[in-house]
């Protein structure tokens, strides 16, 4: 949906999405291990890094037995992911206001190229190559119920940001980010400050990444900064949104849950179709990307689910509204070619005064 937001409703091929969604996860990486132990008085001679798996077992152990502690500061490391994601959106949304298309998007992809380095690089960040254990903060669960737990966890937040997309692109604000895309000149013309709008869409999808870059960190219990490559956090969200159908919410649902359970079960099972392929099926993941995008820009650019039009009231209450106005008009001009009641609708003010400018004007031109 983040993805969705900039390039199906805003029109800003975003190619650096890996780097906000690494931000995030950095951030779940680096910001609640340490403020949590900080809070469970661990050892401060204890080195967070080189001995991270002896001071995440010891917040954990405690994480176990508080778990609105737990809740608290998941809440606070996803808020704090979604501002990094907003500061990182800001900053690429600069060359995204002024670059066209193909300048843009190698930008953007060295730019989402420059933080995983920074991250493996920088061991003090995230760990470097090595990567640091997340706090498990669904560890009150118990681990038998760990996976349903995050499962639904990430679902629920899934939903708030579906339901707060479709409401946001509903609004006049959402027409105004189609009409940017659609016509920018135009846009402009109608005294909308194109630049401000790509900025705030670049700004709210980036937040968005970075929120499902933390949840991701917090489902695999870890941060590596090498995980985070364009393939996966780039071109793979490209294929999903082409595939569902850009500038559809429902179309990036469809087209996430189609290709992910696509790709799922050709990993599980290339190895008993090897016989099939003449060549060796460890490339048949990325071969997939390949055919996929060529199949879709060839016969579906659309999507499975192509744009529709967004109605302002709902499309059943702008029915009904239109109907009830179409009645209303009908009885008006009955009973006013009718003349029911023997006389004519009175004047309103204005009316009055729009008839008396007409008629000094008449009769001024004769």
């Amino acid at each position: 949906m983040s993805l969705n937001l900039e390039m199906g409703y805003g029109g800003v091929p975003n190619f650096g999405k890996v780097l906000v969604v690494a931000g995030g996860a950095f951030v779940a990486g680096w910001f609640p291990g340490r403020l949590l132990a900080m809070m469970y008085g661990v050892n401060p001679s204890i080195d967070y890094i080189s001995r991270n798996g002896l001071v995440m077992a010891l917040v954990n152990a405690r994480l176990g037995q508080e778990p609105l502690t737990a809740i608290l500061v998941f809440i606070a490391t996803l808020g704090l992911a979604a501002v990094v994601g907003g500061i990182l959106g800001l900053v690429s949304s600069y060359p995204a206001i002024r670059l066209k298309e193909d300048y843009l998007a190698i930008t953007l992809i060295a730019m989402g190229e420059l933080v995983k380095i920074v991250g493996y690089n920088y061991t003090p960040l995230v760990g470097g190559t090595l990567g640091v254990q997340v706090p498990d903060f669904l560890a009150f669960v118990g681990s038998d119920l760990r996976f349903t737990a995050a499962t639904v966890t990430m679902l629920a937040v899934a939903a708030v940001i579906f339901i707060t997309m479709g409401r946001l692109m509903g609004s006049p604000l959402g027409r105004l980010v189609r009409a940017v895309r659609d016509d920018p000149v135009a846009a402009s013309a109608l005294g909308k400050d194109v630049v401000a709008v790509r900025s705030r869409v670049m700004i709210v999808g980036s937040a968005i990444g970075a929120i499902g870059g933390a949840l991701y960190a917090f489902y695999t219990s870890a941060t590596l900064a090498s995980a985070y490559t364009r393939t996966d956090w780039t071109f793979w969200p490209w294929v999903m949104v082409m595939l569902g159908g850009a500038g559809n919410n429902k179309g990036a649902l469809v087209g996430s849950f189609t290709f992910v359970t696509a790709r799922k079960l050709i990993i599980f099972y290339k190895h008993d179709i090897a016989f099939l392929f003449p060549f060796d099926v460890t490339w048949l993941d990325p071969i997939l990307l390949g055919v996929t995008l060529i199949v879709l820009l060839m016969y579906r650019p659309q999507g499975l689910i192509p744009e529709g039009p967004t109605y302002t009231l709902g499309r059943k209450r702008l029915e009904e509204a239109m109907t009830v106005k179409g009645e209303e008009r009908v009885m008006a001009g009955g009973v006013a070619g009718g003349k029911v009641q023997g006389e004519e609708k009175p004047l309103g003010l204005v009316e009055k005064l729009v008839r008396t400018i007409r008629s000094i004007f008449d009769k001024v031109l004769h």
